[in-house]
């Protein structure tokens, strides 16, 4: 339980469908704020824990965050966390108090379809996190349960009024939860200020030319257009980080496209015969690309896609079923 509407309404949903619910709230940093979670389990009459991994959270979020920037890549916390903390760390705790599954506020679902579990996009695509879950298995997921997966968030939060939860109108928490105003810049600043990533360096086509100056790798993302600072009489976008050497590497706009890409850490969940013809996510959001993943890791795109960027997730589905996923290489 965080505190905000779809967790507390997955804690009310359960209740009414006869499970016997106990809430936890897991602290992930020194400013984390329980009390509306405390309150929401007051009012639904149930035990509620609140459980420290700021340790945990700290080594295999924050500073595998940090590293990856610091990297010339651009990583994603929330899969992380979702490997390592939520279906790792408390999912572990859930069995230490003898629970029976693990339920979430996240939008997606887990059916039980030809002899086995499987892990399918939301039905409201606007709201589908199933990209962030691909690291689950078979196992855990038939020990998980994702009651808003069927909804809406317009139909989350007038259930969560029918059910008069304090929290019903609350609104969504911020994009990364440990970076202030979502402004990683400064975070990556304090963090780690004498950085050779964070160090200014030349800016340069694809050619090899000088055309400017950075202000740190750590600081740009393939496809960025804004901020680069360079007067061109055609738009220029990042193409590539080079953090080994210091440089951004820019290039025109069709030059931020890629046919394919490879992959590294690959999770499946079910593993398809390859040469697997799937859709991928190359991003969290709604748009899938056809493509063709191969068993070295190699996926071909049927239509090049913009702005392919190292430590990001792939996530490989057939239909609404994730199979799984990897990190971009």
């Amino acid at each position: 339980m965080s505190g905000g509407v779809d967790s507390s309404l997955t804690a009310a949903i359960l209740i009414y469908k006869g499970y016997e619910v106990v809430g936890v709230t897991m602290q992930l940093s020194d400013s984390a704020e329980t009390a509306d979670a405390a309150t929401v389990a007051e009012k639904l009459g149930i035990d509620f824990h609140v459980v420290d991994f700021r340790a945990d959270f700290q080594k295999n979020v924050v500073n595998y965050f940090v590293a990856e920037y610091l990297n010339g890549r651009t990583p994603n916390p929330c899969v992380r966390c979702n490997k390592k903390i939520k279906f790792g760390k408390l999912f572990d705790f859930a069995a230490e108090i003898g629970a029976d599954f693990l339920a979430t506020g996240h939008y997606a679902r887990i059916v039980f379809e030809d002899n086995r579990y499987k892990l399918k996009k939301a039905l409201d695509i606007r709201k589908d996190q199933s990209y962030v879950l691909y690291n689950l298995t078979p196992e855990k997921l038939s020990r998980i349960i994702l009651p808003l997966g069927e909804f809406s968030k317009t139909e989350t939060r007038a259930l969560a009024e029918k059910f008069n939860l304090p929290v019903a109108q609350k609104p969504d928490s911020q994009e990364i939860c440990f970076i202030p105003d979502n402004d990683y810049k400064s975070f990556l600043q304090n963090f780690a200020p004498n950085a050779e990533a964070l160090r200014a360096g030349e800016i340069v086509n694809t050619a090899g030319k000088i055309l400017g100056h950075h202000c740190g790798v750590a600081n740009y993302t393939i496809g960025q257009r804004k901020g680069l600072g360079i007067a061109a009489p055609n738009p220029l976008y990042v193409v590539k980080i080079d953090a080994a050497n210091n440089q951004v590497i820019v290039g025109e706009a069709d030059e931020v496209f890629s046919g394919e890409l490879t992959a590294e850490n690959v999770h499946w969940i079910y593993t398809p015969k390859f040469p697997a013809r799937v859709q991928a996510k190359i991003r969290y959001g709604p748009r899938v690309a056809d493509c063709t993943v191969y068993e070295n890791l190699r996926v071909k795109f049927d239509s090049p896609q913009r702005a392919v960027t190292a430590g990001q997730s792939i996530v490989f589905y057939d239909g609404d079923e994730v199979l799984g996923g990897g990190i971009i290489s």
